[in-house]
């Protein structure tokens, strides 16, 4: 479970640090890999069946992937920094009322993810070193459905407006103790020689109008994967922003999170009937 050091990002860049925030939920053990946890936990929402990407018809379309060139972007397509808080190994696009949340590994201390907080949605970050040529995103799509499935949860491939995707549902209670189940949408990309994964939680996982500021947001990231060899799956460095180094550290997560373990922080709750 991961705690995290919020900073909220205007329009022109990050504004100053704010405090810890509430640590979130966990739903079921993690299985080992290389890195990276999943979505931010979200607020119970009435079941919207007409926008639910879960109940989307139609086959399974794994493995379509759509053209970068509106983003997510490689740090060799926009080198600019204007209007992009730095964070190291990814560049966020400043956004009105864009909250920032920084989860760092106890063991090590660095920064392991971001999540982005907007408008009642939120988009966890995490970038990997990729192989020059294959891509990891079919692979990773199979281990989620695995360790979802394991957790007596279900999965459906789809197509997004990043490629295939993935809708990940798990049984689960809403606050007020009806049965229901949690839904996260899990979007992949594959640049040069990186991976860029992000796990939307929220309302932005079930409805579609939600989910278009922070599609937005994954699309404007700039990753900065540099030229130092890497293995496989290898966590590219995140840090505070620059305007924030010297703040107080954020919380340390308590344990190393799981790049296959997709509800591990409990996104959005639906209720069911």
């Amino acid at each position: 479970m991961a705690t995290s050091e919020p900073a909220e990002a205007g329009a022109a860049g990050p504004a100053e640090t704010a405090g810890p925030a509430e640590p979130a939920e966990t739903a079921g053990p993690a299985e080992p890999a290389e890195a990276a946890d999943s979505t931010a936990a979200a607020d119970a929402a009435p079941a919207a069946p007409s926008e639910a990407g879960p109940a989307d018809a139609g086959e399974p379309a794994a493995g379509v992937v759509v053209s970068r060139s509106n983003g997510p972007f490689d740090l060799s397509e926009k080198a600019s920094e204007a209007g992009y808080i730095d964070l190291g190994a990814l560049r966020i696009g400043a956004a009105e009322g864009l909250q920032l949340r920084l989860e760092v590994e106890e063991k090590t201390k660095r920064v392991i993810a971001v999540t982005l907080d907007l408008n009642g949605s939120n988009l966890q970050l995490q970038a990997f070193a990729a192989p020059r040529t294959d891509g990891l995103w079919d692979e990773i799509r199979s281990q989620i459905g695995t360790s979802v499935g394991s957790q007596g949860g279900t999965v459906q491939d789809r197509v997004g407006a990043f490629g295939t995707e993935l809708v990940a549902k798990l049984p689960a209670q809403t606050p007020e103790g009806q049965p229901g189940y949690r839904v996260a949408r899990f979007v992949g990309v594959d640049g040069p020689r990186w991976f860029l994964r992000g796990v939307i939680g929220g309302p932005a996982a079930i409805n579609r109008e939600a989910a278009a500021p922070i599609e937005e947001l994954f699309r404007n990231v700039v990753v900065v994967r540099g030229d130092h060899p890497l293995p496989p799956r290898e966590l590219l460095q995140l840090r505070l922003p620059k305007e924030t180094a010297t703040a107080a550290p954020a919380e340390p997560a308590q344990q190393a999170p799981d790049l296959t373990d997709p509800l591990k922080r409990g996104p959005e709750i639906t209720h069911i009937g």
